[in-house]
């Protein structure tokens, strides 16, 4: 149900940065006696340290200060994010790349602000947010009240991108997200086995005396933050806190991350956040004087107002914003503006307002709008090419397909789309083809209906918990470079309805029909013959219900179309579905009653500077006796390349179950490991480790009943296998390229078709991460 990787999002970040290149001391006053301030120090024991005493303090209130001591709250947020390219000079302002479009570019260039060096205003957006929220149990809406961007208007994938490359930082949590990123928090009750605290100085925060608390890695060369603390003298509060990354972080395209958090209280008690500045420097090369975009995001918090009362109906209201009701005038932003925009930043808008009508910026941004979706826009059709990704690929069966297909599309939010493709095998000489329309009659509880309708040759049994979409088609019916025959192949013709609706938010229920013909895309070679009623048959008639809840809590997305872009980028928001199917025979020639019932669970996680695991779980059972076409084939891979929630050593159909489970746990550390090694360390590689086990249980009926050259067999003893990979292969800071090494754990004599059985194999692959 997940894709590798989130690679829209990297890929917009991607060429984002591609078009920006182009284009005095005292004595402690109180409970804590005779803290005296020393310059830098390494203590061999914490508890001598006199930080460790007012970081005790600290840790103490971190779940009793600023919004949870409310029982629920509001507040409103202003949030402005710019990029600005640096390190410009005369040469770079004379390239082919801005021939056109140089007469408005280059007379926006800004020195000021940044000593002496030229800078290149890129783009900037603004937002003005409403934030309602409890604390027990734990909700929150967020509305959002006025927007505002210069450049790429249209294209809500790239704006979007720009905005979930940031998050509201809790200084209290144990962990900091950067990017998808752990860093341990400065606050957090681990931080004294990260860094040296040293108290340097006490300062005033927004009138309030406040220690001045310096801390660094103990490690140089760990993934970690080093900066400044200022913790409140009387209570024991963070006031104010400066951090950024040390200068040997190991993160593709990014050569800094800086942040500054600022908090006030309005009471005695109350420390509430004011301000957060982030800025990320942007880099393509790690060369020291290369040119590089600053993309700063600043967010003001005001407005506070706690226990009003706010009811659970309230914060689960779902509140669609039409584009009309969030385009405000300039006249809106001067009254409701709470940081002023510099120089640079109005040099933005006022330079997109040229730009808008140059012929070659509207090349630019279209090219940059097509690598983000995949297709390509037919003049002003309203109709689009695509997906030019799905374009090519091949299979035993099919020898080398080629696929073309459209897509209506009138704008980010349409209530309707309509989508087809055709396919020619030149090995089978065959033409496929499928096509789906849908139509959304309401953005709030996003209820809708679809059809669609599919002749096409397909590998099934690489998924457990299938999409019933029509358009989808799995990575193993189109890889290009196999390990193994991918002669499994299967004849599908299908029909599908479906309704779907979110009644709560990130709740779907979904219904679906789905009447179906299964038969082998070469009985020579696989078939899937089965016993009914004492008669031999060789292809299979199905028509089913599906009922489907699905519960992605935390899920945000870019736009609210009937096809929305998902922002997942800086989630760690779990995935759960329970879907029930149930076989209905007679209807349409229909050969089977059946019932089946399935659970899927995936969950990524941050594990401090310890790295991110992806965790799946699964889990199924058919109540009834059924063939191999509608039986639960344990999910597998043959191709050389990398795919997620699969056994990378399992041969296609080698295990079938009625009930099954399996487990699905891939840990990223980031180099945690291989960042100690020396030489090694200077190579920038991360170390990835892996577990994926499987087992079931089939009834001897089905095991009768199966007729074809496959023999059935299940992993009653669990199937494990395991491995390592490297990634962050690459050069400078463009490192996209991973290997993985898989050994099977067992069944390492298990044969049930013609293909050998794997032990051991190496998979690669491209993938777009920081």
């Amino acid at each position: 149900m997940k894709s590798m990787l989130d690679y829209k999002f990297i890929l917009s970040f991607f060429l984002i940065c591609c078009s920006g290149l182009l284009f005095s001391q005292t004595e402690k006053e109180n409970e804590i006696e005779n803290v005296v301030i020393k310059g830098v120090k390494k203590y061999k024991n914490k508890k001598e340290n006199p930080a460790y005493a007012i970081m005790q303090e600290v840790w103490k209130k971190k779940k009793s200060n600023g919004l949870l001591l409310h029982k629920d709250y509001q507040y409103k947020t202003y949030e402005k994010i710019d990029f600005r390219l640096d390190n410009i000079d005369s040469a770079f302002t004379k390239k082919k790349a801005f021939r056109g479009m140089d007469s408005i570019i280059f007379k926006y260039n800004d020195s000021s602000e940044i000593a002496g060096k030229a800078v290149l205003p890129i783009f900037i957006t603004e937002s003005i947010f409403n934030v309602y929220g409890k604390n027990n149990p734990k909700k929150e809406r967020k509305d959002l009240v006025a927007t505002r961007l210069s450049g790429l208007k249209n294209n809500q994938i790239v704006s979007k991108t720009i905005q979930n490359m940031y998050q509201d930082i809790n200084i209290y949590d144990n962990t900091i997200n950067y990017l998808n990123i752990g860093f341990v928090s400065p606050v957090s009750r681990d931080g004294f086995g990260i860094f040296d605290y040293n108290i340097t100085d006490t300062i005033e925060v927004n009138t309030v005396k406040s220690y001045e608390i310096r801390f660094t890695p103990k490690n140089q060369d760990a993934l970690a933050l080093k900066g400044r603390l200022y913790i409140s003298m009387d209570k024991y509060n963070v006031m104010k806190v400066e951090m950024e990354t040390n200068k040997k972080i190991n993160i593709n395209f990014v050569k800094n991350i800086a942040t500054d958090l600022e908090f006030d209280n309005p009471d005695d008690s109350t420390f509430i956040p004011v301000r957060n500045e982030t800025t990320l420097q942007l880099v393509l090369n790690d060369k020291e004087k290369a040119k590089y975009v600053l993309a700063k995001r600043v967010a003001n918090y005001s407005d506070y107002q706690f226990d009003k009362g706010l009811t659970d109906d309230f914060l689960n209201k779902i509140v669609v914003p039409e584009d009309e009701m969030v385009a405000k005038d300039e006249e809106y932003w001067q009254a409701n503006r709470t940081e002023a925009l510099t120089t640079s930043q109005q040099n933005i808008y006022k330079m997109y307002d040229e730009l808008e009508h140059n012929p070659k910026y509207k090349k630019i941004v279209k090219i940059v709008e097509i690598g983000n979706s995949g297709y390509i826009p037919i003049g002003k059709s309203g109709i689009d090419f695509g997906n030019i990704f799905q374009s090519f690929g091949y299979n035993d069966i099919e020898g080398t397909r080629l696929r073309g297909g459209f897509r209506t599309y009138r704008g980010k939010n349409d209530m309707w789309r309509i989508q087809g493709y055709t396919a020619y095998g030149f090995r089978d000489q065959k033409w496929k083809f499928g096509g789906e329309a849908k139509y959304m009659f309401n953005k709030t509880n996003r209820f809708q209906v679809g059809a669609g309708f599919r002749k096409d040759v397909l590998q099934l049994g690489v998924q457990l918990t299938t999409d019933e979409g029509i358009m989808t088609r799995s990575f193993a019916s189109s890889s290009v470079l196999n390990s193994g025959e991918t002669t499994s192949m299967s004849s599908v013709k299908q029909t599908s309805l479906y309704t779907s609706i979110e009644p709560w938010k990130n709740i779907q229920l979904r219904l679906d029909a789905t009447q179906q013909s299964i038969e082998s895309a070469d009985s020579n070679l696989f078939n899937i013959n089965y016993y009914r009623g004492g008669v031999l048959r060789t292809d299979l008639n199905d028509t089913r219900f599906t009922a489907t809840i699905i519960a992605r809590p935390g899920i945000k997305f870019s736009t609210y179309g009937v096809d929305r872009y998902e922002m997942t980028a800086l989630a760690n928001n779990p995935t759960l579905i329970l879907k029930y199917t149930k076989g209905v025979g007679g209807v349409f020639n229909s050969d089977f009653n059946y019932n089946k019932l399935q659970f899927y669970y995936y969950q990524p996680v941050i594990l401090g500077n310890w790295g991110r695991l992806f965790a799946n779980v699964e889990a199924g059972k058919n109540f009834d006796a059924l063939p191999l076409a509608l039986q639960n084939v344990m999910p597998a891979n043959q191709s050389y390349g990398l795919v997620r929630g699969v056994f990378s050593l399992m041969n296609y159909y080698e295990f079938v179950a009625d009930s099954y489970a399996v487990l699905f746990l891939e840990h990223h550390f980031n180099g945690k490991i291989l960042s100690q090694i020396p030489l090694i360390k200077k190579l920038k590689l991360r170390e990835v480790a892996f577990f994926r086990s499987g087992v079931g249980s089939l009834r001897q009926e089905s095991i009768n009943m199966n007729a074809g050259n496959i023999n059935l067999s299940t992993p009653e003893k669990p199937y494990y296998e395991y491995g390592f990979g490297i990634e962050n292969i690459g050069w400078g800071n463009f490192r996209i390229m991973r290997i993985d090494f898989n050994w099977r754990g067992n069944y390492l004599n298990h044969k049930t078709t013609n293909t050998d059985v794997r032990k051991f194999g190496v998979q690669f692959g491209f993938q777009m991460n920081f």
